[in-house]
Order: C-alpha cells, then structure tokens, then sequence
C-alpha cells in the first residue's frame, strides 16, 4: 500500500510540474506571438506532448485564461477599488493606469480580458456588462465632481485601449503605453481651456481586438 501511495503521490507532482511548464510556456509564447500561436509550439516550448497539453488544456480558450487569470482579475479588482476610492479622479486615472500596463505587458492579455474569461459566453456577457457599468459610474462620478471633461464618453475606454494595443510591436512598448497615458489623461482632466471634443464613437470592448501576431 506504501508503495502505490508514493507512486500516486509521484504521479500527482509529475502532473503539477507538467501543467505549471504549460502554463509557463504559454505565457512566453503568447506575449511573444499572441494568443493564436500554435499549441504545438507551446508543448514544443513545455517539453511535453500535444497530448499532454490538450489533456491538461482542453481548448486554446482554456488555456489562455488560466494563463491570464491573474491579470484579468486583477482588472476586476482595480474597478472596486476605484469606485470605493473617495477621490473620483484618482479612482479614474487608477483603472486606465492598470489597464493599460497590464495591455502592454503581455501581449494577450486583451483577448483573456474580453473572449477568454469566464467559461460561459452568458457569464462573459454578464461580466462585461458588469464592468461596463462600473466604468461608466466611475465616469459620472469624476464628471460629477468636476474633475473630468464633461465631454468624456464611457466609449473612449476603447478608444484608448485600441491605440494603446497597438504599441505592443514597439521596442518598449510599457515605457511608451505609460508617456501614452500620461497624456491622455491630461487631455482628458476637466479644464477651461480645451476645445469640445468630437461626438462620441459609439464602440464598445466588443470592438477591441488583441493585435495580429
């Protein structure tokens, strides 16, 4: 009995090891050629077997939001945080700051934040619309207090996110997301001075897209 017990518990820690190089070669791959790279180059990448990888990985979509998981909820987290903040505009600028860094730091990280997280696309429906909401109350709020250009619309979000996603190619691309921000939520703070911006685009998070690999 000993004897099956070690060989069960030896079977039991080959797995966790299997699964943990899955999960870290696929990070590496994914953040160096997005999350529609080969699965094979993951197992390639995880010295292990297709196999392997599909038993412990059933569809690529489970793979991606286990290995993003992580960020995604830190998002989540950042939104509460921001909306129990007193100060409106910090709570703002929170949200975008954490977004964005999270965008330019691993390459597939916006198709784990929009298609990927949680398992059913009516839960991801929900989800969303749920973090919609809170964005957009977090708008009101620093609009309501002045600190935001009245002008500002819930949709810019995507706006900013498909300019930002963009700098993914770039040598540095965290160092340019954070001058890219800065900026941007200079234009965007309340001020006296600035002309009325364009109407809004109308696009929501479903129009966002990680970027072609």
């Amino acid at each position: 009995m000993r004897r099956i017990d070690e060989k069960s518990s030896r079977l039991r820690a080959d797995a966790r090891r299997n699964r943990q190089q899955i999960l870290d070669a696929a990070r590496e791959v994914f953040t160096r050629h997005g999350v529609q790279a080969p699965m094979s180059a993951i197992a390639r990448r995880a010295s292990v077997g297709v196999a392997t990888l599909y038993r412990r990985f059933p569809t690529r979509d489970d793979l991606v939001r286990e290995v993003f998981a992580e960020q995604v909820e830190a998002c989540t987290a950042a939104l509460d945080e921001a909306l129990d903040d007193p100060d409106p505009w910090r709570g703002f600028c929170h949200v975008i700051e954490k977004i964005c860094s999270l965008q330019a730091a691993e390459r597939g990280f916006t198709t784990a934040f929009l298609d990927a997280f949680p398992e059913t696309a009516a839960d991801h429906s929900r989800r969303r619309l749920d973090g919609e909401r809170g964005f957009a109350a977090l708008v009101r709020r620093a609009q309501s207090a002045g600190q935001l250009r009245p002008d500002f619309h819930p949709s810019d979000i995507t706006v900013l996110l498909l300019a930002n996603s963009a700098l993914t190619g770039t040598p540095d691309p965290e160092a340019a997301s954070r001058r890219l921000v800065a900026l941007l939520l200079d234009a965007f703070r309340a001020g006296t001075e600035r002309a009325p911006l364009p109407p809004p685009t109308g696009l929501d998070l479903a129009h966002l897209h990680a970027p072609a690999s």
